[in-house]
């Protein structure tokens, strides 16, 4: 079985020194790779009812929609891409990468995509937060009628996560490794390079963008965002300020808590890649990228936790998808007669749904 393995891992000829003058064997124990399954599992599952949820939710509940509105959705759908994404990555994984070369660089751009649209749109969600509670005297009627912009944004986002995912998609290759000691063939699907000044260029240039552009610039604009929301907060006459607080803070220590160990791991392994180090160090280092990048995962199933679901009007649409999803299972149970009655229930529901209301920034 083969690791989840790092987007920018070593090239084919790249091993870290060993003492025995062999290749180090960097394939994990079988119970790590068999609870690595459970968690991407896990997250598969609830990534896939969580955004699954909001994207419903938005196409045919939330018929008027703010500039949030389009952030959070399109956060869903770079979710979704992932989630979906992760049980192919799972199984050819665990399957040497059966279903070819073309799967192994789709999958592996699946989650550099993700990254980099998903947080760029959770920094335009705090700018837009930061607009709308901040200034929001000056910003009063602005923001409906500048929907179009958000979508243009949105555009400019998704371009521009294809361009920073483009050498994943270019340089990862799946290839065979042979193991002399096991007299087997590992398959992998990592990057790899048959130039020796591209491969020094790329393995700097991957992880320091996933780390500047998927990290560090997205807790900036949160963090100066959030700051002054704060601080406007604390000073509002209001029931709800205590509780739009505690919103905030949950935003930013999760992003904090998901993200900050699989960066600082992240960090770590680049400044060593061009080191002499040995088997058991580099063992260490790569176990605690796929701990802390399991951990980052994570994210994506708390993401409409954190966004969509704290809003008020929000939570009444998914109530009312409940109940118009137990309308037409009963359609199809009961007779004819009980059908028509629960159909017109149904209708109505999403008749009443309210589409002229705009969620509210921090609604609890």
């Amino acid at each position: 079985m083969q690791s989840v393995t790092p987007d920018y891992d070593l090239s084919t000829h790249d091993y870290p020194n060993s003492t025995d003058d062999e290749l180090c064997d960097m394939n994990p124990h079988p119970v790590e790779v068999i609870t690595t399954t459970y968690i991407h599992s896990f997250i598969c599952a609830f990534g896939l009812m969580g955004n699954g949820l909001v994207m419903v939710t938005y196409i045919f509940y939330k018929r008027t929609k703010t500039m949030t509105d389009v952030y959070l959705f399109n956060v869903a759908v770079a979710d979704l891409i992932f989630v979906v994404a992760l049980p192919f990555i799972i199984y050819n994984e665990q399957y040497n990468w059966l279903m070819g070369r073309v799967a192994c660089k789709i999958l592996r751009s699946a989650y550099s995509i993700n990254l980099y649209s998903g947080m760029l749109l959770l920094a335009c969600i705090s700018s837009d937060r930061y607009v709308a509670i901040v200034q929001a005297r000056r910003s009063f009627g602005a923001r409906s009628r500048t929907l179009i912009y958000s979508r243009l944004i949105c555009s400019a986002v998704w371009v521009f996560a294809v361009a920073l995912t483009l050498p994943t998609l270019i340089y990862t290759e799946r290839f065979e490794e042979p193991d002399l000691e096991a007299n087997t063939v590992t398959v992998m699907c990592q990057l790899s390079f048959s130039e020796g000044d591209t491969a020094k260029v790329m393995k700097v240039l991957v992880p320091s963008l996933q780390m500047a552009i998927g990290f560090l610039l997205p807790l900036i604009m949160m963090m100066l965002c959030y700051s002054s929301i704060m601080c406007t907060l604390l000073r509002a006459q209001s029931s709800q300020r205590h509780k739009a607080i505690r919103v905030v803070l949950a935003v930013v220590v999760v992003f904090i808590v998901c993200h900050l160990p699989y960066n600082v791991a992240l960090l770590s392994h680049t400044l060593d890649l061009f080191k002499q180090r040995s088997c058991e160090a580099e063992k260490i280092k790569l176990r605690a990228l796929a701990i802390s990048r399991s951990v980052a995962y994570l994210h994506c199933c708390l993401n409409p936790l954190l966004y969509a679901f704290v809003g008020v009007k929000f939570r009444s649409h998914f109530r009312q998808i409940m109940v118009d999803l137990w309308c037409f299972s009963k359609k199809y149970i009961y007779s004819a007669r009980s059908s028509r009655g629960t159909s017109d229930i149904c209708v109505s529901g999403l008749r009443t749904s309210d589409g002229t209301n705009n969620m509210s920034s921090f609604s609890a």
